[in-house]
């Protein structure tokens, strides 16, 4: 969680800004684009993931919230839902087909990785005027600045959500794992695949046949994996769905995974609990 050590040289009218991403540099690629596009825009505050993004906005009230759609814990739209109209949300995806066109109505706007600096040039002509559009009406006694947001902002990520469900996976996702197993190279279909747990440098890879160390972290295996099958419940563990028997909670916000036809128990952490809350 990183914050602005000169959050008390901001001038009082400077708009203000968060961004999250969980990749360090393209958060840092994008504030360097800001900054030379909108100076006194001032990036107040950076998360490296939705429910950092969450708990920085409350701290600061940003005018302006950048969230990249896929991070891990609260993914950006359900950190968006949680900020709702009290900031202008402009989404940041890897996936074209994310960016519908709700995303050009309002409040809302996007950008697809890796983005140009003309796009985001456009993005921030939108903002600025949405911004001044705010202050107007403050000052005419129209209602907060919350309030002056785009009010489809919530029904607009639930027609978001549903298109995501409906078009599912996008195209790319990992069929295939190639593990050592022996003397000999398997590949192992990933719809065999019960669960992955990290071990140090490796990823332990267990399906329906046994189980194999690839030279692979778990982070990297969480953005080639259909997430419609895959969901990560720790920091070291990512579990298939279609193995998963039932879900046992315990009182400090944790949880145990049960899976069918299988004795190991997997843990799920508190930043991860809201998958089994959606189901």
């Amino acid at each position: 969680m990183t914050t602005d050590t000169h959050r008390g040289t901001t001038p009082p009218t400077a708009p203000t800004a968060l961004v999250a991403d969980d990749e360090p540099l393209l958060r840092e690629r994008l504030i360097a684009h800001l900054q030379r596009l909108w100076p006194e825009l001032q990036v107040v505050a950076q998360a490296k993931n939705g429910r950092e993004a969450v708990e920085l906005f409350d701290e600061h009230a940003c005018d302006v919230v950048f969230l990249d759609i896929h991070m891990p814990g609260l993914n950006g739209l359900e950190a968006a839902r949680a900020i709702g109209t009290r900031a202008l949300v402009v989404f940041v995806t890897a996936y074209e087909q994310h960016a519908v066109t709700a995303f050009e109505r309002g409040a809302l706007d996007y950008l697809v990785k890796p983005f140009d600096e003309a796009r985001l040039e456009a993005t921030v002509q939108r903002l600025r005027e949405r911004l001044a559009e705010r202050t107007r009406s403050s000052g005419l006694g129209q209602g907060s600045a919350s309030a002056a947001t785009d009010p489809a902002l919530a029904p607009l990520l639930e027609q978001l959500s549903e298109r995501l469900r409906s078009q599912g996976a996008p195209r790319g996702h990992l069929q295939w794992i190639k593990a050592s197993v022996g003397p000999s190279l398997r590949l192992i279909p990933v719809d065999e695949v019960c669960f992955l747990r990290s071990d140090e440098k490796y990823t332990l890879v267990v399906w329906a046949g046994g189980e194999a160390l690839i030279r692979k972290t778990i982070r990297e295996l969480a953005d080639e994996l259909d997430p419609e099958r895959f969901v990560q419940i720790h920091r070291s563990v990512i579990v298939a769905l279609p193995y998963v028997s039932h879900v046992v909670r315990s009182g400090n916000e944790t949880a145990e995974v049960h899976l069918r036809g299988r004795s190991e128990v997997l843990p799920v952490s508190r930043s991860w609990l809201h998958v089994f809350r959606q189901m």
